[in-house]
């Protein structure tokens, strides 16, 4: 696999092949392309359940929020949250992606992925941020403001089932928005693939 510099993103861009939608010649940097901040966050909700069970569907975990245009989302010191990115992201079958933090706000003690930050060959969609503060003062982030960026690299031929085929039962193609974990029907899928075998 090899990183693709700035002339190749923007080749890839050109042809149509890698999609970042809204998409500025401004955010293209040697080696990778600036996201910003969407304005919807998903922030956890701890009177709702006891813990949280990977098993179960826990549909009220999690509450949808958004800020206006001007307005901080005040992330508190150990607050984990999600976001997402403004970019819709578009990925061919020979291409992955690395999701990364800006080093300026990683000097401030904000993440923006714990382990989420690959983007599989085929994915479509905005990317879910997973938004943790790390500092011991609050952090207050914007929409539209740079948050991350991302890095392609080719891969040695193209893969025979891109995110999204239906075999591979991709739970967050298309996402629009940040979205909750979907992990509960990772059991059921594990089960009628013990079954199959």
């Amino acid at each position: 696999m090899s990183v693709l510099s700035d002339r190749d993103i923007r080749t890839e861009l050109e042809a149509g092949r890698v999609k970042v939608d809204p998409y500025h010649p401004a955010d293209l940097q040697p080696s990778s392309i600036d996201l910003h901040l969407d304005r919807s966050f998903r922030v956890f909700r701890n009177n709702r359940y006891a813990f949280i069970d990977p098993r179960q569907p826990q549909p009220d975990l999690t509450e949808l929020l958004s800020v206006n245009d001007e307005e901080p989302f005040i992330l508190h010191p150990g607050e984990f949250v999600l976001g997402r990115t403004l970019e819709w992201v578009e990925l061919p079958d020979d291409i992955v992606a690395r999701l990364e933090g800006r080093s300026s706000l990683g000097r401030l003690g904000l993440l923006i992925h714990s382990t989420a930050g690959y983007v599989d060959p085929g994915w479509k969609g905005t990317l879910t941020l997973e938004l943790s503060n790390v500092a011991n003062l609050p952090i207050a982030l914007y929409a539209g403001m740079r948050i991350g960026q991302i890095s392609f690299f080719r891969m040695s031929s193209p893969v025979e089932r891109p995110y999204g085929s239906e075999a591979l039962g991709s739970k967050y193609q298309g996402q629009l928005e940040p979205t909750a974990s979907a992990i509960h029907v990772d059991r059921d899928r594990d089960r009628r693939a013990r079954e199959e075998a």
